[in-house]
């Protein structure tokens, strides 16, 4: 079914509630785990209705923020949504306490129950006005975000549309572009610093609700981080430091030398080449027709989930003015379909939308077959594995996205790609220097961020932007907003990423059988054991970083 035709009705919480509430009984009431079993196939039914009006109803919201009907939808699920997040733990306190526990176990995993319990450490009746508020800021973030209003040349653009002249060729237009960017977030500092102030402090009284010291602690719990903790974390950031640092420093110095610089400025960042970045080639159609093709020739699995994409229209790609920034891969399970959302620019990072985000539905649409619904429920380094490996294994089609400049791209792409992993090591660590400290000031937060550049990105200079140059270039990161602790799992999903990379050079189809094996796993086991199942290191043993340090340095330094 197309997305345009999808039916969406606003769910009547009551109704939903008393859903839950007879579900809970029926489970209670059931005499064996079989029993049990089929009342739990009757919660997955309900589960994916509930899911599948949530998301169509965000998706809607998110292509145009000025949308008067799902504006109003957004608000009430901002408010409802706590409340049946909350009937769900309910529910599932019952799965993890049943005498038949043995036997549920065995249908859907040891990993399901860890997730429950993260669940019940995480929810409780009590949090829901904090939730609610959390949510409400997070949409106020996003709303503000997405409604930027740049001038440029008698031309209005949002933050999305404006990327394109900050990677421009000319230096001068890629300053003044910047200039404005940074303007823009200037001129919004006091919202921009409010917002966040409410948010750490609403989340560290969540936090005290559950007998927690500070966020972390419930963080790491919502985001299903069942299998590492913060020092495995925090072990992690300090290798990327010694190790990663100072090869990326080197990248960066390498990168000066092809620019022709005396020396890089932040406005040089993320540019890879004098006469400029690759771009692509075609119309926007014409990307998605080339992204056909390309899943076609890849597997016969790609294919059948790109045709169903396609068929089935589940794409919003186009950059507009009154759409919601940044991009995302959602599923909607009642019909078994993923959804790609993004902002093409114009950049090569459109062509990144039809690798990364189909790495994520691809997945997504894999998993859907599996009738076990936790098994859906993948933790977000393993995903970003599925998109970011899927970038890597696309590389071999990429002149039917850049022409001529396709090996240009295939540089730029793998020098952003092990140039990214000190940028999300610092906003991971910036969250949790924020988190043990809630009382900071906007101010202190700054510095805080400013004195993390200086660690993990030496070569930078602002050359005197007020904006960035005081630390607020966190404050364009909605993760950080929006998902706290998210960002380490980008990191450790590329250090992963970066392991196919090397073993698909030397086994392509090799590496190809061990991805499809992990993106079928799901999260059906731990990700620290299901690396080791498909034949990758875990980013968090001692020696993996500068393992993979030495094989991407032979790629970099010999081409």
């Amino acid at each position: 079914m197309k997305f345009t035709e999808m039916p969406y009705e606003r769910l009547d919480f009551e109704a939903v509630q008393k859903e839950y509430l007879e579900l809970m009984e029926d489970f209670k009431a059931a005499k064996s785990g079989e029993e049990q079993f089929q009342v739990h196939e009757r919660y997955y039914e309900l589960s994916d209705q509930v899911i599948t009006n949530i998301r169509i109803a965000q998706i809607r919201h998110d292509i145009d923020v000025t949308d008067e009907f799902y504006n109003k939808e957004q608000d009430y699920y901002d408010e409802v949504w706590p409340k049946i997040e909350n009937l769900i733990v309910s529910y599932q306190k019952l799965l993890y306490d049943s005498p038949y526990r043995n036997d549920l176990e065995e249908k859907i995993g040891p990993v399901a129950f860890k997730n429950i319990e993260l669940a019940m450490k995480s929810t409780d009746e009590k949090l829901i006005p904090l939730m609610q508020e959390e949510n409400a800021l997070t949409t106020e973030y996003d709303k503000l975000i997405a409604g930027a209003k740049i001038d440029w040349e008698g031309e209005t653009l949002n933050l999305s549309l404006l990327q394109k002249y900050m990677k421009s060729k000319d230096r001068e237009t890629r300053r003044k572009a910047w200039e404005k960017y940074g303007a823009f977030f200037e001129e919004n500092a006091k919202a921009l610093d409010s917002i966040y102030d409410k948010l750490v402090k609403c989340r560290t009284a969540q936090a005290k609700e559950m007998g927690y010291e500070n966020y972390l602690e419930l963080g790491y719990c919502r985001m299903s981080r069942n299998c590492y903790g913060k020092e495995q974390v925090e072990n992690f950031r300090k290798q990327v430091k010694q190790v990663f640092v100072p090869f990326v420093e080197k990248i960066h110095e390498r990168r000066r030398e092809r620019l022709g610089l005396s020396k890089l400025s932040y406005i040089d960042e993320g540019i890879y080449f004098k006469e400029g970045n690759p771009e692509p080639t075609g119309s926007p159609e014409e990307i998605m027709e080339a992204g056909q093709k390309m899943y076609t020739e890849l597997s016969p699995e790609t294919k059948e989930f790109f045709d169903f994409m396609a068929e089935n229209q589940l794409f919003d790609v186009l950059g507009r003015k009154t759409k919601k920034a940044g991009g995302y891969m959602t599923y909607l399970p009642l019909h078994h379909a993923p959804f790609i959302f993004a902002n093409f620019n114009g950049t090569s990072g459109d062509v990144e939308v039809i690798t990364h985000e189909c790495g994520h539905a691809f997945q997504g649409y894999l998993s859907g077959f599996d009738k076990i619904q936790e098994h859906r429920d993948i933790t977000m380094e393993t995903a970003e594995i599925h998109s970011m490996s899927m970038e890597f294994f696309t590389q071999k089609y990429m002149e039917l996205f850049f022409g001529k400049e396709a090996e240009a791209y295939k540089i730029m792409h793998l020098e952003d790609s092990v140039a990214f992993i000190p940028y999300g090591c610092m906003v991971d660590e910036f969250q949790h220097i924020v988190y043990e400290n809630p009382d900071m000031t906007p101010e202190e937060r700054h510095k805080a961020w400013k004195r993390l550049e200086e660690e993990y990105k030496p070569h930078l200079d602002y050359e005197g932007n007020p904006f960035f140059e005081k630390g607020g270039f966190w404050q364009k990161q909605l993760h950080i907003y929006d998902c706290p602790l998210y960002y380490i799992d980008y990191c450790l999903a590329q250090c992963c990423a970066l392991q196919y990379k090397a073993r698909m050079d030397e086994d392509y189809e090799g590496a190809w059988k061990s991805y499809l094996k992990l993106c079928r796993l799901s999260a059906s086991d731990f990700f620290t054991n299901m690396v080791k199942e498909v034949g990758l290191d875990s980013p968090f043993e001692d020696g993996c970083i500068q393992k993979i340090v030495d094989k991407i340095g032979k790629k970099l330094w010999n081409d």
